[in-house]
């Protein structure tokens, strides 16, 4: 008789299903999602990016003084820096280490937690490894659709290494969770990935 992937009568949090080594199609389906690689096609703003003018610089400048050894140097050289400015420049609240329970097995903290006008947006923040990553950011999102009320919109979320990024996109109402074939560099494509983050907000 095949394992079960999750025991049904333990705990776990978000961070235990980056440590898993399964199949995302079978870890997805436990929950009743469904997931696939493409192209995404993901939103983008034609705002004035003005007031970011200065943070490409910024962050070539913290990359040339620190060593990315560590998740914790990642976040606060690279991730935070961009979704701090991208609060500000939306004037909205940039949850850190957000607490999330839903149930036994969609429970731990959200790096990253941003919501506007009904749309909401999660980071998450690893040192490397973007395949395990994005099993923890797939998980967090259905936590997020199960938690929120009924709704057509989509849930988006990103997992990054500091210096890359990969979207995800969750459908609510197909409860498929797609996972964007492109990859975000920073500080290269910073300009490309502020404005699919400041589109994905507004």
């Amino acid at each position: 008789m095949k394992r079960p992937i999750i025991d049904p009568n333990k705990s776990y949090t978000f961070r235990d299903y980056f440590a898993m080594n399964v199949s995302l199609a079978d870890l997805l389906a436990y929950f009743g999602y469904t997931h696939q690689s493409d192209l995404c096609t993901l939103p983008q703003t034609t705002a004035d990016l003005t007031y970011f003018a200065a943070l490409k610089g910024q962050l070539e400048a913290y990359l040339r003084i620190t060593d990315l050894n560590a998740e914790s140097t990642r976040r606060e050289v690279l991730v935070a820096p961009i979704l701090l400015n991208l609060g500000v420049y939306l004037q909205t609240k940039v949850q850190m280490e957000y607490p999330l329970r839903v149930t036994n097995q969609l429970k731990g903290k959200i790096d990253y937690y941003l919501r506007r006008n009904g749309n909401l947006l999660i980071v998450e923040a690893k040192h490397d490894d973007m395949m395990h990553g994005f099993a923890q950011l797939s998980v967090e999102l259905i936590a997020f659709d199960q938690w929120l009320d009924e709704d057509s919109k989509p849930l988006y979320g990103v997992v990054t290494i500091g210096d890359t990024w990969r979207f995800g996109i969750l459908d609510r109402l197909t409860k498929q969770i797609t996972q964007d074939i492109n990859l975000y560099r920073v500080p290269a494509d910073l300009t490309e990935l502020l404005q699919i983050l400041i589109a994905i907000l507004e």
